[in-house]
């Protein structure tokens, strides 16, 4: 009984806060989700990686071998999906980087701070900024068709994370009144995206919702499975491999349809993804959660 209220009260606000949008969107209400995105992405996500990582007392060790654990997840569940999309004939720049790559930012790092506080938050946001970057290069890369991966480099996610790990290391600290506004505009980042994720999939039109479910639970199995191996391999302590785990076990994220719709995939595919593996996060990140915590 005690483990079920802790996962209730970990996965509760997560939900609820999502709901806020999606019931916001069927009241026929406005939200600009292009325009929050953007702020969100631009100024208020990188405020909190940075403030998290320069603030953090996680020893830098420990976040460079959950960064190369996280690098490392990513290459064995880029091998297996690349595997599942060849064997049944599926188009890689539709369906490939939405079974690689989760919604760790709207619902990852909420999660984590929820599940294990700011200590989970630091661990969480190395991997975020993992996926972030391997997104933005390999993941443009493949739905576009090509094009130069180069352009990850001006992401400010990027940037906030460098300068980040630099002040941590270093151990270095932004003035009080700096540190307290950057600290106030990062934290409008998680009630943030969590809304406007439920906005996101109020707004979708799925297609093929019975091989999204199918699909779904192949993501769930190998990225699970993966993060779990390559974690127990390189010996984690118990919180990072539980962040490692649940943070790239996250469902489709909605950026995986927004990037398809953007350079011409399969984007009604994309989006019954991204719904399917939404719903079903309900009864997976539970269940993932009462193994973790």
């Amino acid at each position: 009984m005690d483990l079920l209220l802790t996962i209730i009260e970990i996965v509760s606000p997560v939900f609820l806060l999502g709901l806020i949008g999606f019931i916001w969107v069927k009241l026929g209400l406005e939200y600009d989700v292009a325009f929050v995105t953007r702020l969100a992405m631009t100024v208020s996500v990188p405020c909190l990686i940075f403030t998290s990582l320069m603030r953090t007392d996680i020893d830098p060790t420990a976040l460079a071998t959950l960064s190369i654990a996280s690098l490392a997840t990513y290459a064995v569940v880029i091998i297996y999906s690349f595997t599942l999309t060849s064997l049944i004939g599926l188009e890689n720049r539709t369906y490939l980087p939405a079974l690689v790559f989760g919604n760790t930012g709207n619902l990852g790092l909420p999660l984590a701070l929820f599940a294990f506080g700011q200590v989970g938050l630091g661990y969480a946001v190395v991997v975020f900024a993992v996926m972030a970057i391997l997104s933005f290069t390999f993941g443009v890369w493949i739905v576009s068709g090509g094009g130069s991966p180069l352009k990850v480099i001006r992401e400010p996610i990027v940037a906030a994370t460098i300068l980040g790990a630099l002040f941590m290391v270093q151990g270095w600290q932004t003035p009080k009144a700096i540190t307290n506004t950057l600290e106030l505009v990062g934290q409008m980042a998680i009630p943030v995206m969590l809304i406007t994720l439920g906005v996101a999939v109020a707004r979708l039109k799925p297609g093929r919702l019975g091989q999204s479910f199918w699909l779904s639970i192949a993501k769930a199995i190998i990225c699970t499975g993966s993060a779990w191996f390559i974690g127990r391999w390189m010996q984690l302590a118990p919180v990072p491999l539980a962040v490692l785990i649940m943070q790239v076990s996250t469902p489709v994220a909605v950026t995986s349809y927004m990037l398809a719709e953007k350079y011409g995939a399969d984007s009604d595919a994309v989006a019954g993804l991204v719904v399917v593996s939404t719903v079903l996060s309900v009864v997976t990140i539970p269940l993932t959660l009462a193994f973790l915590v």
